[in-house]
């Protein structure tokens, strides 16, 4: 006899009132933006997002480059309620969207009722089809993702370190906008900086930092000035600037790059992706309209074509007017958006959203940087590097956050002689050879510890001779 299967759906309670009841999807610029506008307003808000943290995605190349810490960067997104009472937090992946039952689908058969919905979850790397680089090309959009580029670096350092280099070791970054620039820039200054005081044993001429793109310049968004000071900033650092280069193919030991006809293989463990950006494949299973690189298409208020009171905001969307995928679109469209869905709960209605540019900006290293910023000159240098640090610190999320940062970087930038970069686990090197001191050399290295003690060295007696092997064997 059969049997009628049962639903084991459930559905997340709602608060216990007829309030309209806003989702936001996604707890980056754009979704903390709508919440926090929407603090005064008649709602009740559920923040859905697949991780219980915030992302400060412009500084997660230095989480990649041993400067900054994860913890640094993210903000525990459970902490918006500490000054808003009318949100909550729920954790999941949307899944699905029932536009006419108003329904969110998340993953583990879990459902979601609303009356608006904001869809603010960002997007991911693009690879544009080219093979291998899904499976071994790391992206920067998740802090994983940059402690993997951390952690796999320092391998490689300590595998030459204890084996000897006998051959070179390169990282490759694909993409020469400002994440690519900022990271090459980063790891470079790591290898000439740092590396001579902490990796002695390394030949630096054999550590390159490859930077590989398509056009014919850096810094697409900026004017000629800029890119031309940019690529001499990169090119003093010692980057190797690969212009007008496709990537055809990411393998597990390189990648297969083609110019003029001509291709060539560059030897890495290390491919970096700084190039493109498309949707998330879940949005697919979404039933919005999208458009070019899988992106949400919105008309002038930022509401998604022909589905009313459901929105999208930041990189996710593509409206009339073409806007740069930084954080002040998201952060502008988070609040049109809060502000449209208020004028629209009063019968009211409001001007169609206007992004308002304020410039941007790129850091290559300690004292160079490139900012073009509205309604003053275009600079570069010093200048331009302080007022990228401070702007960075400054939008952070939660004081801790911004003090932790502000120290870090301030080690980085200001106090040369640390040399102390933030390390993680690395996996025990097996040597390749055996390692044992010559006579010669120990009797050397015993001189060091003598000479660290303070104390001449003299004929040890029998207990010294013990206590000198056993430190020195430590």
């Amino acid at each position: 006899m059969s049997q009628t299967p049962v639903s084991r759906e459930r559905e997340v309670p709602t608060v216990p009132n007829k309030r309209p009841h806003v989702v936001v999807v996604g707890g980056g610029f754009g979704g903390l933006a709508a919440v926090r506008s929407l603090r005064k307003a008649d709602v009740d808000i559920t923040l859905v997002d697949r991780h219980t943290y915030n992302t400060f995605s412009p500084l997660l190349y230095q989480v990649a480059t041993a400067s900054l810490n994860p913890g640094d960067i993210t903000w525990f997104l459970r902490a918006v309620r500490s000054r808003q009472s009318n949100v909550r937090f729920v954790k999941g992946i949307v899944v699905g969207i029932d536009h006419d039952a108003k329904t969110l689908a998340l993953f583990g058969d879990v459902s979601m009722t609303y009356d608006y919905l904001i869809l603010a979850n960002g997007v991911t790397a693009n690879f544009f089809g080219t093979p291998g680089a899904e499976e071994y090309a790391i992206p920067l959009y998740k802090r994983s993702q940059a402690l993997q580029v951390r952690d796999r670096m320092f391998e490689d350092l300590e595998e030459f370190a204890i084996n000897g280099q006998d051959s070179d070791l390169r990282i490759v970054v694909v993409g020469g906008g400002p994440t690519g620039v900022e990271t090459a820039g980063a790891f470079a200054e790591f290898r000439n900086l740092d590396m001579p005081t902490t990796y002695p044993e390394l030949d630096r001429s054999r550590i390159h930092i490859t930077l590989i793109e398509m056009a014919p310049h850096v810094l697409a968004p900026f004017n000629e000035k800029l890119r031309v000071y940019a690529r001499n900033s990169l090119e003093k650092r010692g980057v190797d600037l690969r212009f007008n280069t496709a990537v055809k193919e990411v393998r597990p030991d390189g990648v297969l790059v083609e110019k003029d006809g001509a291709e060539e293989f560059l030897e890495t463990g290390i491919v970096v992706w700084a190039t493109g950006v498309t949707a998330h494949p879940t949005v697919l299973d979404w039933n919005v309209p999208q458009g070019r690189g899988g992106r949400i298409e919105v008309d002038e208020h930022q509401q998604v074509i022909g589905l009313e009171k459901t929105y999208a905001i930041g990189d996710i969307s593509i409206g009339p007017d073409a806007l740069p995928q930084l954080a002040q679109p998201a952060l502008q469209g988070g609040k049109h958006v809060a502000k449209h869905i208020r004028a629209g709960m009063k019968g009211k209605t409001i001007k169609p959203f206007k992004y308002t540019d304020k410039g941007t900006m790129a850091t290559i290293g300690k004292s160079s940087a490139v900012a073009s910023i509205t309604h003053m000159p275009d600079m570069t240098g010093f200048l331009a590097w302080i007022i990228w640090v401070a702007l960075h610190i400054a939008t952070l999320l939660g004081n801790r956050n911004r003090f932790a940062t502000l120290i870090n970087l301030s080690s980085k930038y200001l106090f040369s002689g640390s040399h102390n970069a933030i390390v993680g686990e690395t996996p025990y090197i097996v040597a390749k050879h055996r390692m044992e001191l010559t006579p010669h050399e120990k009797e050397e290295a015993e001189a060091r510890v003598l000479e660290r003690r303070g104390e001449t060295r003299k004929q040890p007696t029998a207990s010294e001779t013990a206590e000198l092997a056993a430190e020195f064997d430590e």
